[in-house]
This record gives structure tokens, C-alpha cells and sequence, in this order.
């Protein structure tokens, strides 16, 4: 058992389960527009931490931290269009997004 502590609460958690807490303020993080809790929330999404995997909030959490110009965003988002996960493939916007980062 991993007994790392949450980032954002500090409260124990396991590697396969964050606290609800933490992706609770996650979310409200990214809500009022903070790109690297929308990074982190598409990431918890994206693997299933502390939440659902879910590929289609992945993406959309990708999508909102590359258009503030999160780099590492973008590359996961570029992944996303050409795998269709969480959206349809879209090799020109993989492209786009490739050149953009």
C-alpha cells in the first residue's frame, strides 16, 4: 500500500485511489480556470485516480489547459485526436495541436 500524501489535502492516499476531496478541488480549481488543476483533473480522468476513468472529461480538460497554453496538455491532447479517445480521430487537429506545442 502507497502512503504517499495528496497533494492538495495532504491526506494519505493509494496510488489507485486519490481522496475525494482532493478532486473536488480539483475541479473547482479548473472550474475558475486554473490550467494546471485542469491538467491534473484530465490526468486523474484520463488514468481513473480518485474518479471514473472517463476519456471523453479527459479530453475535455486536455482541451481547456492547451488553450491556456499547457504544453504537456497539448501533447496529450494530440494523442487523444489521433487515438479517438474521448473524441473522435481527427488527424488534422493532432497535427494542429503538434505544431502548436
Amino acid at each position: 500500500m502507497n502512503t504517499e500524501n495528496c497533494l492538495y489535502c495532504n491526506i494519505p492516499f493509494t496510488e489507485e485511489l486519490w481522496c475525494k476531496e482532493c478532486i473536488n478541488s480539483l475541479e473547482k480549481l479548473a472550474e475558475n480556470g486554473n490550467k494546471e488543476a485542469m491538467f491534473s483533473l484530465a490526468n486523474c480522468c484520463n488514468n481513473g485516480k480518485g474518479t471514473e476513468k472517463n476519456f471523453e472529461k479527459a479530453f475535455h480538460w486536455y482541451q481547456k489547459a492547451a488553450e491556456k497554453d499547457h504544453i504537456i496538455a497539448m501533447f496529450n491532447l494530440v494523442n487523444h485526436y489521433y487515438n479517438g479517445e474521448g473524441t473522435e480521430k481527427n488527424f488534422e487537429k493532432a497535427f494542429h495541436w503538434c505544431q502548436k506545442a
